[in-house]
């Protein structure tokens, strides 16, 4: 009922021998150094797109990275084991995950909010309430014949 990517979408365009060197990455957080010394890093967090299954109590969620500003991901840091840290405000953010073409249009750069919950889950994405099939399907929900078409082309691509 979840799929996701493992990093950033950014991280494919560095070449794989550059990566240990340019790339800092955790299941939940990734640092990419800029090209040259002297440009700025990219931070990025993952969290869930939740997606409410019609006619069910199940959620389907999308596993995606969030780029965040060096002061929010700073404070996320900050506050990844504190007791309460769900209270802090949500922080803005680019999706930074390309979900598969044959599913949406291009999901890059989409705005939205992450909000931190309680420790040990992953914070939620809400996605800014465009007309972008992905942010309609969180807000209005999927059936489970699109969850079935989800699964068969992330589990089995053509």
């Amino acid at each position: 009922m979840s799929y996701g990517s493992s990093e950033p979408t950014l991280v494919y365009s560095i070449p794989e021998e550059q990566r240990k060197t340019k790339v800092l990455l955790s299941p939940d957080l990734c640092e990419v150094s800029g090209e040259k010394s002297s440009e700025a890093k990219s931070f990025f967090i993952t969290g869930n797109i939740e997606i409410p299954i019609i006619g069910s109590k199940e959620i389907f969620q999308w596993i995606v990275w969030v780029s965040l500003s060096q002061e929010n991901y700073e404070k996320a840091i900050k506050l990844w084991d504190e007791v309460e840290r769900e209270k802090e405000p949500p922080y803005f953010g680019w999706l930074s995950t390309s979900l598969p073409l044959k599913l949406y249009p291009e999901t890059l750069n989409l705005k939205t909010n992450v909000h931190t919950r309680p420790v040990g889950l992953r914070p939620f994405i809400e996605l800014e309430p465009t007309n972008h099939p992905l942010a309609v399907e969180q807000r209005n929900g999927i059936t489970w014949k699109r969850v079935q078409e989800i699964a068969e082309l992330v589990l089995h691509p053509k």
